[in-house]
């Protein structure tokens, strides 16, 4: 990762993207849990910022009626991408962003693909996922703008008159999917039509992690990109991740999910990562948020001799 010894924590308590309600507590569950201590161990210099706070709600009416809380979602956009931004421009300082739901990335990663610009580099994303969110406000049915940020953040059509502008589109070929299991017709298409590189669980199942992972992060480093990773945590399967809103069978195990961010940890590319969808009132005694932050410890450095035993 970029050489830094700073984190800044950044609460996004966003849960209007999503169906059902608790995605608000994750900021706080993740702080429960000891993200701060945790990371403060390995000898960085932790600050924490709160949690954002929105503006009042946009009041445009979009034509498609499924979609819910589009003005409050427009309004969290705008809020996180200033946050982001401004943490992002501290020097040496490695910000993560804590969900909320996934809709956060539409503030978070359009402010962080404006700071890479400024830095006169490309900005890479990690996206692992049971989902690829790649729906538009036009296509989404479920109208939950969960579903919405990979088309925003990409530059598709559709959200420029609804949502703040992405002025920094990132570019599809620069974003790598890990874990995806869970994709309708339409986000197929669209996955297909934006070139984005998709490795599926089957693909993880054949492969394994390593020849999958190994060429993007030597194509980030070619480039001289930084790079973002977003943890959603239904990446992982439920029977050790329950709590979130959208459980898919067939998830991430421990092992695997940690290999990818000591990998990530070893190519010394990370700059960025949010933690997105953990709903706390859905969580057994705090096991998913525990389980998350153990995760952020491995991208940012723990090993496994490291690993404090624990007891589940």
């Amino acid at each position: 990762m970029a050489q830094s010894r700073r984190c800044a924590l950044i609460g996004a308590p966003v849960e209007h993207g999503v169906e059902q309600r608790g995605c608000l507590m994750g900021p706080d569950a993740y702080r429960t849990a000891g993200i701060a201590e945790a990371l403060g161990s390995l000898g960085f210099n932790v600050s924490d910022s709160g949690n954002a706070v929105p503006g009042p709600d946009w009041t445009e009416v979009h034509p498609n009626p499924a979609l819910k809380h589009l003005g409050r979602i427009a309004a969290w956009t705008d809020a996180l991408h200033v946050a982001v931004y401004e943490t992002s421009s501290e020097a040496q300082t490695f910000p993560i962003i804590m969900g909320g739901d996934h809709s956060l990335a539409m503030g978070a990663l359009s402010a962080l693909s404006r700071r890479a610009k400024a830095q006169g580099r490309p900005l890479f994303l990690l996206w692992l996922d049971a989902h690829p969110d790649i729906h538009t406000l036009d296509t989404t049915t479920s109208g939950n703008l969960h579903g919405v940020p990979i088309s925003y953040l990409i530059g598709a059509p559709g959200f420029e008159d609804w949502l703040p502008s992405n002025l920094f589109p990132i570019d599809p070929k620069r974003i790598c999917m890990m874990g995806i299991r869970s994709v309708d017709p339409a986000e197929s298409e669209a996955l297909k039509r934006h070139l984005i590189t998709v490795h599926d669980m089957r693909a993880l199942d054949e492969h394994g992690v390593v020849p999958l992972l190994r060429p993007f992060l030597e194509q980030v480093k070619r480039e001289n990109g930084l790079l973002h990773v977003t943890l959603d945590v239904d990446f992982l399967d439920p029977e050790i991740a329950p709590g979130v809103n959208t459980t898919v069978p067939g998830g991430a195990t421990f092992r695997e999910a940690h290999l990818i961010m000591e990998m990530v940890h070893d190519s010394g590319l990370a700059s960025s990562l949010d933690m997105v969808e953990l709903n706390p009132f859905l969580d057994d005694r705090g096991r998913t948020a525990k389980l998350m932050v153990d995760l952020a410890a491995s991208l940012m450095g723990r090993q496994v001799l490291d690993r404090p035993t624990r007891s589940y």
